[in-house]
């Protein structure tokens, strides 16, 4: 048994659900000396047959278990820096990214990830899925990481195709064998895919629910149909199951009431959601939302 990881942990907060959760095994990343330990924590989950999990804030996990049998480690990699004249970002990969885009524009005067403010991620998450804001991906301004690859124990530099970006994905969603720990971004540009002049600040603030959700639960299956519209025409924008329930005011925002919900409610709600879509218009929904099972 390695001595700084913590047993019997209650994980509960690390979700916006906040459905009750247990980890067997937990430990924080808080710097380099720590990512060290990981190659020691996964020689022990080997010998143990147990497998590791890797979390950060978590906006965008719904935990599908009352205790998890493994390991859980916590991304709190924490510092980033802009420079005004090569117009180079760099951030470790558990800054929040609507932080960084604030603070890019008051003092910096820099307002490429304007549409970023209230993107309720973590940078670390904003790469792993290519976070998305009104036509504003991710991988618009990616440069290169330092990742730790988890197969050849090592720390690499890898660039942007090696991350294969695509619509709420990458490699590191499609592969978990690499530790995102430091990222460069070019803001010397813009570059989206189409030009968008919604307020995104006045859309986060009035038009989506401010409780408890991960917030867009589904990716929209297409251009021409948004996730929202399919949820609102199989008629379940106003039902609920329980403690769990699709808000009014944003309908693919899956809600839970912290105090009552249980992991099963919302698994319920997702999969009727998926079966009446599929009934109405023969698609699959796709969850954006990582749900994590035993």
């Amino acid at each position: 048994m390695i001595n700084y990881l913590q047993k019997n942990v209650d994980i509960t907060e690390l979700s916006n659900f906040k459905t009750k959760a247990f980890a067997k095994y937990y430990f924080e990343v808080h710097s380099r000396q720590d990512i060290e330990k990981i190659y020691e924590i996964y020689k022990f989950a080997k010998s143990e047959n147990l497998k590791v999990l890797f979390i950060w804030w978590g906006t965008n996990l719904l935990f599908a278990f009352d205790s998890f049998d493994w390991i859980v480690i916590k991304n709190c990699l924490q510092w980033w820096t802009y420079n005004k004249k090569t117009k180079i970002l760099e951030s470790f990969s558990n800054e929040k990214i609507w932080k960084i885009a604030e603070s890019l524009e008051k003092d910096y005067w820099q307002d490429l990830w304007h549409r970023f403010i209230g993107l309720p991620w973590t940078i670390w998450w904003a790469v792993f899925g290519n976070a998305w804001c009104f036509w504003l991906e991710t991988e618009s301004n990616f440069s290169e990481a330092e990742v730790l690859d988890l197969e050849n124990w090592k720390s690499v530099i890898i660039d942007k195709n090696f991350a294969k970006f695509s619509y709420r994905n990458s490699i590191f969603k499609e592969y978990e064998k690499y530790f995102i720990i430091n990222i460069k971004f070019n803001l010397s540009e813009k570059n989206e895919k189409y030009s968008s002049d919604v307020d995104n600040i006045d859309f986060r603030e009035n038009k989506q629910p401010k409780w408890n959700s991960c917030w867009s639960f589904f990716k929209n299956p297409s251009k021409e149909l948004s996730a929202w519209l399919a949820i609102q025409e199989v008629w379940l924008k106003w039902y609920n199951h329980n403690w769990a329930y699709f808000s009014e005011l944003h309908w693919n925002f899956l809600m839970s009431d912290w105090q009552k919900c249980k992991w099963q409610d919302l698994i319920y709600l997702i999969n009727l959601a998926k079966e009446k879509v599929r009934e109405k218009f023969w698609i699959d929904l796709e969850a954006e939302v990582r749900i994590i099972k035993n």
